[in-house]
């Protein structure tokens, strides 16, 4: 036989029950904002009825319920989304990095502009042009000496912004390391957290979604994988090398390397390379990587990436444009061997460079930061040699004369030569088309990843409004469950008021008759 205050259990796990449902929606619209939050649900189930089975139980058919209770409270989450969010995040982390570092390597060298690169050698070889016409005009030569040293100037500061571009990536790397490291740790301490309450029946879902919102941010540094264990914890993995196990995080650090001048990257103390997947590695591949070979006991160092290869087309062509106009200038003829040989027509040619090494006057520059003019050159302009001493129409070979101005004609005429697939370029081409390539290849290489970028922008936002679809709160769907939570609630709260009216009735109305 059922107790007489039944009802008042019954109703009271009611109130207790839509109590919990109304507090869980409360909590979900104070959080509608909340980066990572999921939304929550207090899933309901009907208590075991009355009487329970067993020998000595009443006969009568059927069980009385005896209430509702809250089993749990259910994060809405699916994790095959979470797996698809952090597989695309990757990409997107990696093209996002790429595609930052050629948009400022387009802006360093600023072409097609008035003032790129392109624009100052078109000037030089038009000053070449205009002294081959007036020889002895002080002015056009006074142009050619100007123009050389733009020319300097402008591949000088390209190589330094390249060179102070590489240098914030390096740095831009290290701190990629320490935010990894962080949140490596943050994760490992949510773990302990999350270890030391489930064991006991509780369901830490706030602890759950802090955890989850920092595993999507490291799926985008580099490629994790994520895998369950025991007490609610995961393990993390990170290029296949365990980064988080437990309540314990592996630290990643960097290394500044002597030789090459990069960060290597550890991982637990182990060399960490990541491949082309996340920040970390977008950053690495505009940055460059470096490979230490010994050749006669001595170290080389060879770099690759974006960087490194257009500064190695910029020191071919800086080079291979030096040594041209070099040639033909150390067999010209100056204004002093102009007037050396009126006196002497057998006067050795000063056969002065054009463009020296910065460092060392006395030799051809090595790259292209380190070209300069002649000082000799600065010192007087007479010393650019415009004039041949070959053979021309009226005159003997070996002389020379005020006028001349065929070796200006022939160094302005470099613009137009095809270099060999053997000669310093490397490639059957001109100078110009050499630079043209060049730049129209970053371009090319910055569309590209500009345009990967915003796929994976797409689908990154394409599984992430399907997650937040489950995941997400919706405000209209919480007032209509509290709507309907604090309705039950209502009904449970009158039905306890109808119990008591009763009970009062059989407690302080019964046995009073004749009274």
């Amino acid at each position: 036989m059922r107790s007489t205050f039944h009802g008042i259990e019954v109703s009271k796990r009611g109130l207790f029950a839509q109590q919990s449902a109304l507090d869980t929606t409360s909590h979900n619209i104070a959080n509608a904002n909340t980066e990572g939050y999921t939304r929550q649900r207090a899933n309901m189930q009907a208590t075991p009825g009355l009487p329970a089975p067993g020998i000595n139980n009443s006969t009568a058919p059927g069980q009385i319920g005896t209430g509702v209770q809250v089993t749990d409270l259910q994060r809405i989450r699916e994790s095959f989304l979470d797996t698809q969010v952090r597989n695309e995040n990757k990409h997107l982390g990696y093209w996002d990095a790429v595609q930052s570092g050629l948009g400022k390597l387009e802006a360093i060298m600023n072409e097609p502009s008035d003032t790129g690169l392109q624009t100052v050698m078109d000037s030089l070889w038009e000053s070449w042009q205009d002294l081959a016409k007036e020889p002895n005009s002080l002015s056009a030569r006074a142009v050619v000496s100007q123009r050389a040293t733009a020319l300097t100037e402008t591949f000088s500061s390209i190589m330094t912004s390249m060179t102070e571009l590489q240098t914030d990536l390096d740095n831009t790397i290290a701190t990629n390391v320490l935010d990894i490291n962080s949140m490596a740790k943050q994760v490992a301490d949510l773990n302990k957290q999350i270890a030391d309450v489930v064991p006991h029946g509780y369901q830490p879902n706030d602890l759950y979604d802090q955890r989850d919102v920092l595993l999507d941010k490291l799926s985008k540094m580099a490629d994790i994988k994520v895998t369950e264990a025991e007490s609610g914890m995961v393990n993390v993995t990170m290029e296949g090398q365990e980064l988080v196990t437990g309540r314990a995080s592996v630290e990643m650090a960097t290394v500044k390397n002597p030789i090459t001048g990069f960060n290597d990257i550890t991982l637990g103390g182990n060399e960490f390379k990541p491949t082309s997947q996340g920040t970390l590695s977008g950053n690495i591949k505009v940055r460059g990587e470096a490979t230490v070979q010994t050749v006669n006991g001595q170290p080389v160092v060879t770099k690759t990436g974006y960087i490194a290869d257009l500064t190695s087309r910029l020191n071919k062509l800086a080079v291979s444009m030096s040594t041209e106009i070099n040639n033909l200038h150390q067999t010209g003829a100056n204004i002093f061997d102009i007037e050396n040989r009126k006196t002497n027509p057998n006067a050795p040619l000063q056969g002065l460079m054009f463009f020296v090494d910065s460092t060392d006057p006395t030799k051809p520059p090595t790259d292209a930061s380190k070209m300069a003019l002649n000082p000799a050159i600065i010192a007087s302009l007479n010393a650019i040699a415009a004039a041949q001493t070959k053979a021309s129409e009226g005159s003997e070979a070996g002389t020379s004369f005020e006028g001349d101005g065929r070796n200006a004609r022939d160094i302005a005429s470099i613009k137009f030569h095809v270099f060999s697939s053997t000669e310093g370029l490397g490639e059957s081409t001109t100078l110009d088309d050499y630079y043209r390539y060049s730049i129209a290849k970053l371009g090319v290489d910055s569309q590209e990843a500009q345009r990967m970028d915003k796929n994976s922008e797409i689908l990154v936002g394409q599984v992430e409004n399907q997650r937040s679809s489950i995941s997400g709160v919706s405000l209209d769907e919480e007032m209509s469950d509290m709507i309907k939570y604090q309705h039950a609630y209502s009904a449970a709260a009158r039905v306890m008021t109808s119990m008591d009216e009763l009970l009062d009735k059989v407690i302080n109305g019964m046995g009073r008759v004749g009274l």
